[in-house]
C-alpha cells in the first residue's frame, strides 16, 4: 500500500532513534520514497550518515543548508511529502507543533506542510502523563494531527509503562492501513452526540455523571477521516473540535434533544454515544437553595429518551447506539437495540480496567443488525472509533474489509 508514496520522516531526539533507523528501512523495502529530517538531539544518538544509507536520499539536519539554489529546501519538502511521520515524536517536539515554534528544519518544515502528519510519541512514562505533553497532543488531534499510541513496557529510563515508541512493523502496518482508507463516507452526513448532559437544581448546583467525551470526539475525528460531513453535538467537556468537524455545544438533555431532532432527517448517520441524564428535577431554583435542617427530597422526572425518539422516526438513517453497563452488559445491549430500533450497538462493562467514562482507552462489543457479537479489546479510543466504523461499513454496505 506504500509503494511510490513519499514519506518525510521527522526524527526527534530520544534514545528511540535507534528504532527510527530500523523503521526507515522498514518504509524503504513496502516501496515508500523515504526522506529524513533529524534534530540536532537526534544526531547526538545516531548519525545522519545511517537515515542516508538506509533511505537513499541526503538527510536534512540544517535549515540554512540549502543543497539546491533553485529550492528553498523546507519548502520544497514540505510540498514533496504525500505524509509526514514524526517517530519518535519527543515531548520537546510536540511543544513546538502544539505551539507553533519554528526554530530547527523539522519545526518549520511542519509549519508548512499541507500534507497529514503522523505522530509516534516515545517518552519517559511521567512525561507523557504530564499536563502539558497531554495538552499539547489534545491541541495537535484536534487540529488533524494522527497519532501512533506509544506502547507499554521496559523503558530505557529504567520505568516500566506507556511511553515505548511502537515497533517499526507497527508503524509501517498503520500507515499501510491509512494509505488504503477509501474514505468511504465521502458524500454522507454523520451526527454525533458525546459527553455528559448536566441537568440544573439551582444556579449552583446540578445532577451530571462523569463522561468525558472522549469517544464521541474520536468517533468524530475517525468520521472526518474517513470523508463525512460531521456534526458533533457536545455536552459539557473540556476537549477540542476535532478538525473539519461542525461542533454544537449544548448543557441539558432537552438542548441536546432539540438539537438532534433538529438536524435528524437531513444526516445520513446517526451515532450516540452521549451519556445524557435519564432524570432531571421536576423543580429548579432561580436562586441558590439555603441548607436546612434534616434531609431533603427532590422529585426528579423522566428527561425525553432520545435514542428511542428517533429510533422511532427513522427512514433511511443508520442508527448506532451506546450501553455503558455493570452487568449483563450484552444481554442489555441486545434488548436496548430491539426496544429503541436501533441499526447496531457499541456495549461496554465500565467497570473493567481500562474501560469507560474518563479513560483514554476502552473495552467494548459491537454487536451488529444481525445480532453478531464482535469483541473489541482493550485500545486507545482513538483506534477504537476506526474498528468501530470498520464493522459500520460491513452492517452499510457489506463490505468486509
Amino acid at each position: 500500500m506504500l509503494k511510490g508514496k513519499r514519506i518525510l520522516l521527522g526524527v526527534s531526539g530520544g534514545i528511540a532513534v535507534y528504532k527510527a533507523s530500523a523503521l526507515t528501512s522498514k518504509l524503504v523495502q513496502a516501496g515508500a520514497e523515504v526522506r529524513v529530517i533529524m534534530t540536532d538531539s537526534a544526531r547526538e544518538f545516531v548519525t545522519p550518515l545511517t537515515f542516508q544509507a538506509l533511505s537513499r536520499n541526503p538527510v536534512y539536519t540544517d535549515t540554512f543548508d540549502e543543497k539546491d539554489p533553485q529550492n528553498i529546501a523546507h519548502i520544497d519538502l514540505a510540498d514533496w511529502a504525500d505524509l509526514i511521520l514524526i517517530a519518535p515524536a519527543t515531548a520537546n517536539i510536540l511543544g513546538k507543533m502544539a505551539n507553533g515554534i519554528a526554530d530547527d528544519m523539522l519545526s518549520t518544515t511542519l509549519l508548512a506542510t499541507e500534507a497529514p502528519v503522523y505522530v509516534a510519541p516515545a517518552m519517559n512514562v511521567h512525561m507523557y502523563a504530564h499536563p502539558a505533553v497531554k495538552k499539547n497532543m489534545q491541541t495537535l488531534e484536534a487540529w488533524g494531527y494522527r497519532f501512533i499510541e506509544p506502547g507499554d513496557g521496559y523503558l530505557a529510563c529504567g520505568y516500566v509503562g506507556k511511553g515505548r515508541l511502537e515497533e517499526p512493523e507497527t508503524i509501517v502496518e498503520v500507515l499501510a492501513g491509512e494509505v488504503a482508507k477509501d474514505r468511504w463516507l465521502t458524500g454522507k452526513k454523520v451526527l454525533i452526540t458525546a459527553g455528559p448532559t448536566q441537568e440544573k437544581i439551582d444556579p449552583v448546583r446540578y445532577f451530571t455523571n462523569p463522561s468525558s467525551g472522549k469517544m464521541g470526539f474520536a468517533l468524530a475525528t475517525a468520521a472526518a477521516h474517513l470523508g463525512a460531513e460531521v456534526t458533533l453535538i457536545a455536552g459539557p467537556v473540556s476537549l477540542e473540535t476535532p478538525a473539519g468537524v461542525n461542533r454544537v455545544d449544548v448543557v441539558s438533555a432537552e438542548d441536546m434533544f432539540r438539537e438532534v431532532d433538529l438536524r435528524f432527517n437531513e444526516h445520513d448517520i446517526i451515532i450516540k454515544s452521549a451519556a445524557v441524564a435519564d432524570y432531571r428535577p421536576k423543580l429548579t431554583y432561580e436562586d441558590k437553595m439555603k441548607k436546612q435542617p434534616g434531609n431533603y427530597r427532590l422529585e426528579m422526572e423522566r428527561t425525553t429518551d432520545i435514542l428511542q425518539t428517533i429510533g422511532q422516526k427513522k427512514t433511511h438513517q443508520f442508527l448506532l447506539g451506546f450501553a455503558a453497563e455493570t452487568v449483563d452488559a450484552i444481554e442489555y445491549g441486545k434488548k436496548k437495540m430491539k426496544k429503541k430500533n436501533l441499526d447496531a450497538i457499541v456495549v461496554n462493562n465500565v467497570k473493567e480496567d481500562g474501560a469507560g467514562f474518563g479513560h483514554d482507552t476502552n473495552t467494548a462489543t459491537y454487536i451488529d443488525r444481525q445480532l453478531q457479537e464482535h469483541p473489541l479489546p482493550k485500545m486507545p479510543k482513538t483506534q477504537l472509533a476506526d474498528e468501530i466504523f470498520r464493522l459500520m461499513k460491513h452492517d452499510i454496505t457489506g463490505d468486509v474489509h
